[in-house]
């Protein structure tokens, strides 16, 4: 198998004869920096409803083939691997647009009824959560990530390429009715676009009582046209919103390994976050696996290289057995994700193909 690998400027280590004992020793999805992966983002589908201009092209891409996504059945059984075999405790489903699958509904179910039970979440565009939260909230789902990086109509048409502004903002208001919370607003700020709407977007998250988290736009565009200094960083964001908010950092031991980095707003309780990929990566800290809708383990979201478990899942191999491939994967991880190499080279699958 092609174990996958992510680029890195941190020299890594590397022990094959050591790999293969430790590996087998453990049942947790441990690599050779002792990161243990125990939260797994699963990529439903490829497809979109939206276009997003960072995201992919006005045509769309080339789907993925029905035949080579994992059905409802062996995702299911994907993720009861990961939870009953390898200690992961968070799931969250992903795309494309995870709405866009049709039996998504009972696929939360199912994991839902896993022992021990993992935490659920969703990152949708939102278009479809309207008719969908009730559903999801009662078949198990604990909360959703919203993705809105406007509030202006206009703007969101420039940006996705469709006009469903409205359709997002209904989706978010019936996630929370139906009390998948907190619900989370992710936000991409474009240089030149809607960089100038950050304090307004968190006037309005913290006025609905949704979390806000701004994401640097990261080279996982299937245009490949990321381009660094087009980029609104991290320091750029915090310092517009410090024009109208106090923030005030959470302390590094209540953030763990997750991505955002908080601030309290105005004294809380209401919270901001910022994803900064680029100019703050948070590698030493990463707790997460992915598996993409036709079946690969992705150690790293910026890897160039897979790691193909659909072959052996469809050739017969047993729950143990399908384990120690993913855990054969997890070993293989680099120390960071290359972002800061001058030599770094874009994954060839854009992020509607990954999942998030």
């Amino acid at each position: 198998m092609a174990f996958m690998a992510s680029t890195a400027s941190t020299a890594s280590i590397s022990s094959t004869s050591v790999g293969s004992s430790t590996s087998a020793a453990t049942s947790a999805l441990l690599d050779t920096y002792g990161r243990v992966a125990t939260d797994l983002r699963v990529s439903l589908t490829d497809r979109c409803n939206l276009r997003c201009t960072y995201c992919m092209p006005e045509e769309g891409l080339q789907w993925l083939a029905k035949p080579d996504l994992l059905t409802d059945d062996e995702i299911v059984r994907m993720v009861r691997i990961a939870v009953t075999l390898l200690g992961v405790r968070d799931v969250r489903f992903t795309g494309g647009e995870p709405l866009l699958r049709p039996g998504l509904v009972g696929i939360v179910e199912q994991c839902a009824a896993l022992e021990p039970r993992p935490t659920m979440s969703l990152t949708t565009n939102g278009i479809g959560l309207r008719r969908t939260a009730t559903a999801l909230r009662d078949a198990g789902l604990d909360r959703v990530n919203v993705s809105l990086d406007t509030l202006r109509p206009d703007v969101f048409r420039t940006l996705t390429r469709r006009d469903r502004h409205h359709d997002v903002t209904a989706g978010l208001e019936a996630a929370r009715a139906a009390g998948l919370a907190p619900v989370k607003v992710n936000t991409v700020l474009m240089r030149g676009i809607n960089d100038d709407e950050a304090p307004d977007l968190l006037r309005w998250a913290v006025d609905h009582d949704y979390e806000l988290r701004f994401i640097e736009q990261m080279p996982l565009d299937a245009q490949h046209g990321w381009q660094r200094s087009g980029m609104v960083t991290a320091e750029e964001i915090l310092t517009s919103l410090q024009t109208r908010f106090r923030l005030t950092p959470e302390p590094e031991s209540v953030r763990g390994s997750a991505p955002a980095e908080r601030w309290l707003v105005d004294g809380g309780p209401a919270r901001v976050g910022v994803i900064a990929s680029v100019t703050r990566p948070f590698c030493r800290a990463c707790d997460r696996t992915r598996l993409t809708a036709d079946g690969q383990v992705r150690n790293c979201l910026f890897a160039r290289e897979e790691s193909d478990l659909r072959t052996a899942l469809r050739s017969g191999a047993d729950d143990a057995e399908m384990a120690e491939l993913w855990k054969a994967a997890m070993w293989g991880k680099k120390a960071g994700s290359g972002l800061d190499d001058p030599s770094f080279l874009q994954p060839e699958r854009p992020m509607s193909a990954i999942g998030g």
